[in-house]
């Protein structure tokens, strides 16, 4: 099964400073039918204007990945963490018991991200906050492993998730290949280009659910940047 979402089809929000849409249901945009994808529960692709952001605000018991396509974001938490993580830079939050934080654009330019929520495998837990740059000259034609909840994955920030998060770039004409576990559930992005997986055409932003594929094939219809989440 792979299911097409088209970017122009998902939920929207519109407050000023942030322009959002939504790959699942979402704050004001609730969609009982469309709650998540496994144990991914959020994908929101967030375009921030320059000098604004998320004040200070709770979460807890979720994992949170926060992926930077253009510009950077700087975070601040209640346990002491600060950092700024821009383009090709990856950061994750595992709230587990419960932090309080605040994202911010200080950059003169808008913010592009991708933020992906995705449910632990227990709840509670001290909290925990990291960020890593994955250069993009390091994944050209092979999926990195860029935040992971399996032990194997030594390189990848950690998350408290039976769940990968993978990042790939392809040239125009380049193919990459996935083999997923039989019973899980992927969800893949293009940040940017056109690809086609086994055979559909998936252009920038739009989503794509898939389960039940032995095997995938992407081809890079121009250019592409590739955000997979592979998912209990």
């Amino acid at each position: 099964m792979i299911e097409l979402r088209p970017f122009a089809k998902l939920g929207a929000a519109d407050h000023g400073w942030l322009k959002a849409k939504h790959h699942f249901s979402f704050g004001s945009h609730y969609d009982s039918g469309n709650m998540g994808h496994g144990s991914l529960r959020v994908w929101n692709d967030d375009e921030i204007a320059p000098n604004t952001g998320f004040p200070a605000h709770p979460h807890a018991n979720m994992e949170i990945i926060t992926y930077v396509r253009e510009g950077a974001i700087t975070h601040q938490d209640s346990l002491g963490n600060k950092g700024r993580t821009e383009a090709g830079d990856v950061q994750v939050m595992s709230a587990g018991s419960g932090v309080r934080h605040s994202e911010y654009n200080l950059e003169p330019t808008k913010t592009k991200l991708f933020q992906i929520w995705i449910e632990p495998v227990a709840q509670g837990g001290q909290p925990t906050w990291g960020a890593k740059p994955f250069p993009k000259s390091d994944r050209s034609g092979n999926f990195v492993t860029i935040a992971s909840g399996f032990a194997d994955d030594k390189d990848a920030l950690p998350i408290r998730a039976d769940a990968r998060v993978l990042a790939t770039t392809l040239k125009a004409g380049e193919s990459a290949q996935y083999t997923p576990g039989k019973t899980r559930n992927l969800y893949l992005v293009p940040a940017a280009g056109s690809v086609e997986i086994n055979g559909i055409r998936v252009n920038a932003r739009d989503g794509v659910a898939i389960r039940d594929e032995a095997q995938l094939k992407i081809t890079a219809l121009e250019d592409s940047e590739l955000v997979l989440v592979d998912a209990a």
